[in-house]
């Protein structure tokens, strides 16, 4: 393949675009908040989790103090009536007096374990609340910090695009005088070789892989025609010659 040299040079151009295209892209990829909203995120919901636990432990303690509540009344209410069938006279039978005394002093007990059950439930249900409302802090605090870092990131994520499609403006502005098939070439080595297909021969040296070429290479390319496309034995990359190439 042939092209102009100046147009060889001005590949190096296109090179060096392309190389920060590709540090802007990892750049993007590599950026703290990511890292950071992950390990954020991973707390939010694992703290989630022990909300929705509290949550449910404090309604099931809010439905269990309903219900001891209840049993209470009735006791109470039971208890009312009986201590009012006493007071009346109604009851005249000595036997059936002593079995509404009995009545109410076993009635006056279940209300008693009842309403210990009732102060019981309520400490239970008074831990869950707090508990709750310190994981309702809690995930209120670490998802402010998810979405300060959000909003870091996207920051971050807007001003890499926007040089990146600064960069990709310039590229096309450069690589657009160059010759189809040597951009092709170039775009295909370029992907085969982790992001460099041009290099520079500095010093009989492959800026590509860094390799010196022996003498061999060197008398080769010294002969080639200044509009000849050379490529390194080594790594298959263009090679290009400038005045600091050492032929």
């Amino acid at each position: 393949m042939n092209a102009a040299p100046a147009d060889q040079i001005r590949l190096l151009d296109v090179q060096a675009l392309d190389v920060r295209l590709q540090q802007l892209a990892h750049k993007r990829r590599s950026l703290p908040e990511h890292a950071e909203i992950e390990a954020l995120t991973k707390d939010l919901n694992q703290l989630r989790d022990l909300l929705v636990a509290a949550q449910t432990e404090e309604s099931d303690c809010g439905r269990e103090q309903t219900k001891a509540e209840q049993d209470v009344d009735q006791v109470r209410q039971r208890a009312a009536r009986d201590q009012q069938r006493l007071d009346s006279g109604a009851v005249s039978s000595p036997k059936d007096l002593e079995n509404l005394q009995r009545e109410i002093v076993s009635l006056a007990k279940r209300q008693g374990d009842l309403e210990e059950i009732v102060l019981e439930v309520m400490e239970r249900r008074e831990s869950a609340q707090e508990r709750l409302a310190e994981l309702t802090e809690r995930v209120a605090a670490v998802q402010g910090k998810v979405d300060d870092a959000t909003a870091r990131r996207d920051a971050a994520q807007a001003e890499l695009d926007a040089e990146a499609a600064s960069v990709a403006k310039d590229r096309e502005v450069v690589a657009g005088p160059l010759p189809e098939d040597l951009l092709k070439l170039y775009d295909r080595l370029r992907e085969k070789q982790g992001g460099v297909g041009a290099a520079r021969l500095h010093q009989r040296r492959c800026e590509g892989c860094r390799l010196e070429l022996d003498i061999t290479e060197v008398n080769e390319i010294r002969a080639a025609a200044p509009d000849k496309v050379v490529r390194c034995e080594n790594c298959s990359r263009i090679l290009v010659r400038t005045a600091e190439s050492g032929l």
